[in-house]
């Protein structure tokens, strides 16, 4: 119970600090604060906990951060029609799903596959990462159509990302209906921001090993 209570006043202190932290401070405490707990006490969705939860922390977490901030300056560069946001030792990136599919279609609109084909590029430039990919919807219509929809959105992106030379073996599809909005489903404005593809990118096992060695570059 001691243990508990002390790991959650932890994450309330990290939550308060964050603020006066930089990006690469924060990924660093995170870690070291112990990431599963943090990544649950201030989730936004299970792709902010998957980021958090996979921080090491430390001089090794602090490595990797520098070389996040540095892929995520590009991927801004590259697709400005996407959000691209720095959590913990990792990337979140969000795509407009009005822009990237037509109305009720997993089919990847001709005029985004510019900027998927940009995403891959850099994906590719940084190898040693892995890749989330998650489908949203909002909560319009069925709740199981929502869930298929939202499952054939991830895997077209997938499968799109693959068809532009990054590995497989790096990306993982995740759906998950309207079961995880970001805002209320009060508006259309809303609804659309919940109609969205989530990527999360975040170290794999070679750059953990390169930075927990002080040699990742």
């Amino acid at each position: 119970m001691k243990k508990t209570i002390m790991l959650i006043a932890a994450a309330g202190v990290l939550a308060a600090g964050c603020a006066t932290m930089n990006k690469q401070q924060k990924g660093t405490v995170a870690g070291a604060a112990g990431g599963a707990l943090i990544g649950a006490a201030v989730s936004k969705g299970s792709v902010w906990g998957i980021l958090i939860g996979a921080a090491v922390g430390g001089a090794a977490g602090n490595l990797i951060g520098k070389k996040m901030d540095q892929q995520a300056k590009e991927l801004k560069q590259a697709i400005p029609t996407a959000e691209v946001e720095r959590v913990g030792e990792g990337i979140n990136m969000t795509f407009n799903s009005g822009l990237m599919f037509k109305i009720n279609s997993a089919e990847i609109s001709e005029s985004y596959k510019g900027d998927l084909a940009a995403a891959a590029e850099v994906f590719k430039k940084y190898a040693d990462t892995y890749i989330l990919i998650e489908g949203h919807t909002d909560d319009t219509g069925k709740e199981d159509y929502n869930m298929q929809l939202s499952q054939k959105r991830a895997e077209a992106v997938g499968a799109f990302l693959k068809s532009q030379g990054v590995e497989a073996k790096r990306l993982t599809e995740k759906w998950y209906g309207e079961s995880q909005p970001k805002y209320a489903n009060d508006s259309e404005e809303n609804r659309s921001k919940n109609r969205r593809v989530e990527l999360a990118i975040y170290a794999d096992e070679d750059m953990k090993k390169a930075a927990s060695e002080g040699k990742l570059q």
